[in-house]
């Protein structure tokens, strides 16, 4: 180990270096690695910078290099996913990294998000909606990590809250609200109310918290996981049988179409900073909405977090922490405890409403099928697998399981089918013969049940572990040994 910290400096330069020269090489097209090559170093460099011993200012400078680097390859070459993998890894990197200063993070993480990222999204929309969908994600597990990993109380019908949002912009930003009000408007609200209903999707979602936390916070553990587990199918089902006798949700057909804000001024931006040089074509409504509702969700995302580190380290986080740790305790020292829990779910709930109006809007289609109990599971595996209790944990979690089944079990299942058509020959065995029913894509619950088996029993802190729970689970470990030492 002595040895590779002595040599993890040069180990790390070297490969920044050659990974840097290569993709120079590719934008001058004389590639220095062919294949696959290039994004094998790359991945060697970002793991290196990443994991090896370096001194502050070469890991802050170097993560820099790598983020160059990367964002000038995704330029080159739109449909490299690996490298825009490996950029969110040196963002992740940025924030989660020890030692580096508060400038380097916030530098780092302002040019791959906002400079980066729209440089590579605007050749290759999917990175946008890859982008889009984590921000929508984290901040739904965000809301959760409030209530399950801070508060301690175990929510399984967390999608309703997502759902209420979602229909409080949906039914009046559509023609759906002229169906049972007189007098709306036949085509619903201006989609530019849209950051009205957000807020008002913030109330609304609160005040069903809190409706639902008042039978539920009296129960806990088990008890209170199936009553909100109920609570929630209840709001799914009211959405899917709310079409008679007033037609209000539309029922199973769902609600469309929802309407969306004017982009027209972020066109006129786009094309005045020779955006369309980028695109490769004019601007278009496509693109447009893809980078405003990309940069929607990261203000949305990012006052999210700054709310939560707030509410963490207030007498309201301390309070929820006391509550997970021992409610009898908490109580003894003053802390009422039904008002306190019903503040965590309405704090999680509105988080989880404003996505919901955003994620309409997106999709100008609202349906009771999004916000099915598959849905409240996913958020609450977001949490665990980050770690319970931490905010970049919660984040890092609805990003790795994001990427997983939006990415590469859908690259890979692509890949097998063109080795399956062209009939490839890999260690012998004839591709072409592969059953069509191996397909990545299908058995993505499968995938990700066995990551977090693993995952529990390597790491049952998480990702990222908040430092109290990191710090019981390795007391609950000596323990246990010295029991059985015994």
């Amino acid at each position: 180990m002595s040895a590779l910290n002595r040599f993890a400096l040069p180990l790390s330069i070297g490969l920044s270096a050659l990974s840097a020269l290569g993709v120079l090489l590719s934008l001058l097209g004389q590639p220095l690695l062919l294949g696959g090559g290039l994004n094998i170093l790359l991945l060697l460099a970002v793991a290196s910078v990443m994991a090896l011993r370096l001194p502050t200012n070469w890991r802050s400078g170097l993560l820099a290099v790598l983020a160059l680097a990367l964002t000038v390859l995704l330029r080159v070459n739109t449909d490299d996913k690996i490298a825009f993998y490996l950029l969110l890894a040196v963002l992740i990197g940025c924030f989660l990294l020890p030692n580096l200063t508060q400038l380097v993070r916030v530098a780092l993480g302002v040019a791959i998000l906002f400079i980066a990222v729209p440089i590579a999204g605007l050749s290759n929309s999917f990175l946008f909606e890859l982008g889009i969908q984590i921000g929508i994600f984290a901040a739904l597990a965000l809301g959760l990590n409030v209530v399950v990993g801070q508060a301690g109380l175990l929510d399984l019908g967390f999608a309703a809250f997502f759902a209420i949002g979602a229909y409080t912009w949906g039914i009046f930003g559509s023609p759906q609200a002229a169906q049972f009000i007189g007098g709306f408007p036949a085509q619903g609200l201006h989609g530019n109310y849209l950051f009205l209903f957000m807020a008002l999707a913030i109330i609304t979602a609160a005040i069903t918290g809190v409706l639902i936390g008042l039978p539920a916070l009296r129960l806990r553990g088990d008890y209170l996981a199936i009553v909100t587990l109920g609570l929630g199918e209840v709001v799914r089902v009211f959405a899917n049988n709310l079409d008679k006798p007033l037609n209000i949700t539309n029922g199973p057909q769902g609600i469309t179409p929802v309407n969306r804000p004017d982009v027209n001024v972020l066109a006129d931006f786009l094309k005045a900073i020779g955006a369309e040089r980028i695109y490769g074509r004019p601007i278009d409504d496509a693109i447009a909405y893809s980078f405003f509702f990309y940069l929607l969700v990261l203000v949305v995302i990012g006052i999210v977090i700054l709310v939560n580190i707030r509410l963490a380290n207030s007498r309201f986080g301390r309070a929820w922490v006391a509550i997970r740790e021992d409610e009898i305790a908490a109580k003894a020292m003053g802390i009422p405890l039904l008002p306190t829990k019903l503040l965590a779910f309405a704090t999680g709930a509105a988080f989880s409403g404003i996505m919901g109006a955003v994620f309409a809007a997106k999709q100008t289609f609202v349906s009771p099928e999004s916000f099915t109990l598959q849905a409240s599971i996913n958020i609450l595996a977001f949490v665990i697998l980050g770690g319970m209790g931490s905010i970049g944990g919660a984040v890092v979690g609805a990003a790795a399981v994001t990427v997983l089944n939006l990415g590469i079990l859908k690259d890979f299942s692509d890949l097998l089918n063109t080795w399956r058509q062209t009939g490839v020959n890999i260690l012998g065995y004839n591709m072409a013969n592969l059953p069509p029913q191996l397909n990545p894509a299908k058995y993505e619950r499968l995938v990700f049940g066995l990551i977090l088996i693993l995952m529990m029993i390597f790491r049952p802190e998480g990702l990222i572990p908040e430092q109290r729970h990191r710090t019981e689970l390795q007391e609950a470990r000596q323990e246990a040994q010295e029991g059985g030492g015994k």
